[in-house]
């Protein structure tokens, strides 16, 4: 089986159990709670390798925004299931959205290579990142159409998309210093939970503010 084989029936096993969680609340919260505790065991196993080198307090930091960004992402995704159907489609569709663009960044990258966007992570292309954009507008146009109008869907699927690169991005900087390639072995194609989901550590609170705003 090939990588991106692996990578693509990871993400439908993944996406097709968040849809069923999302709608209860026991589940959702139980499976919640275990991918926090997983990814913060892989961040730590980063932290480990690279906290008594130089820069340890800017990791030190990094560790507590993440931690702050993931309990604030549990927060709002409870606060939604809680509310009603369409603040639950929000929360659909900016994961969605999220997934989207974490895909689209990965076979555009993949596929059309080309300039690398900068240091902090080298294996990504400006090509990468013009296909994170372009799928994750695209998924949401089809999917949401009947959700929210054009304009909206666009607007709302770019920012989006920005701040899952720039948690993508985060991440990928605390691995390049702790000299990993993955955040853990937990997940076929992907690695740990951490390469999964670091694209929800923020677009999901900013994600949330932005269609509060609209």
């Amino acid at each position: 089986m090939t990588e991106f084989t692996k990578r693509f029936y990871t993400s439908i096993f993944l996406i097709i159990a968040l849809i069923l969680s999302i709608f209860n609340q026991i589940i959702l919260t139980s499976f919640l709670i275990l991918c926090l505790f997983q990814m913060f065991f892989e961040f730590y196993c980063m932290l480990k390798k690279i906290l008594f080198k130089k820069k340890k307090l800017l990791l030190l930091i990094s560790f507590i925004i993440l931690l702050l960004l993931s309990y604030i992402s549990l927060y709002v995704w409870l606060s939604f299931l809680d509310s009603q159907n369409d603040d639950q489609m929000y929360l659909l569709f900016i994961i969605i959205v999220a997934i989207s663009s974490d895909i689209g960044g990965y076979l555009f990258g993949k596929t059309f290579k080309g300039k690398k966007i900068s240091k902090i992570s080298p294996n990504k292309t400006y090509s990468g990142m013009f296909g994170s954009y372009i799928l994750s507008i695209v998924i949401s146009l089809i999917i949401f159409k009947n959700f929210l109008n054009i304009y909206e869907l666009i607007i709302l699927s770019i920012i989006i998309s920005t701040f899952s690169q720039i948690g993508d991005f985060l991440v990928s900087f605390i691995k390049r210093k702790a000299k990993l390639k993955d955040t853990g072995k937990i997940l076929p194609g992907h690695g740990g939970l951490l390469d999964r989901f670091d694209s929800l550590i923020l677009s999901i609170p900013v994600g949330s503010i932005m269609v509060m705003i609209i």
